[in-house]
């Protein structure tokens, strides 16, 4: 997946927001496509439940549109492994440190999020970029 783009919740949490252009910006991203994990699936769940109140047929119809538009990355000891080492070396949480690691082992090339430093180069191979920046 050469070039492709993961995204982290926060991203795409906006699409619950009634920040109409953080909102458009989301919408707009993942219609290109991209990768997400499980581990942004029970994130974005939990946020449609909790903050949005949202019941759980429409939580269920919001995931089932995500994962038509992106690939969803399993999560595998592997990704724990790296994750773990992750957050060692760069001081990420331990969830961040999952997106991220999840993302480098799709081999995404660019990381969608709000939440981590906007151009931060990880691995040598994986730049946050955060898409509401300017």
């Amino acid at each position: 997946m050469s070039g492709a783009t993961f995204f982290d919740t926060n991203v795409i949490a906006y699409l619950l927001s009634s920040d109409a252009r953080k909102a458009e910006i989301a919408e707009r991203r993942l219609a290109q496509g991209g990768t997400i994990s499980v581990q942004v699936l029970n994130e974005l769940a939990n946020v449609a439940r909790r903050k949005a109140g949202l019941g759980w047929g429409e939580t269920a119809e919001l995931l089932a549109g995500v994962r038509r538009l992106v690939a969803v990355a399993p999560l595998t000891v592997e990704t724990h492994e790296l994750g773990m080492a992750l957050a060692e070396r760069h001081g990420f949480s331990v969830y961040d440190a999952m997106i991220v690691a999840a993302g480098l082992l799709a081999g995404c090339e660019t990381l969608l999020s709000e939440d981590m430093q906007d151009g931060m180069l990880v691995a040598g191979r994986m730049r946050v970029v955060n898409p509401f920046a300017g």
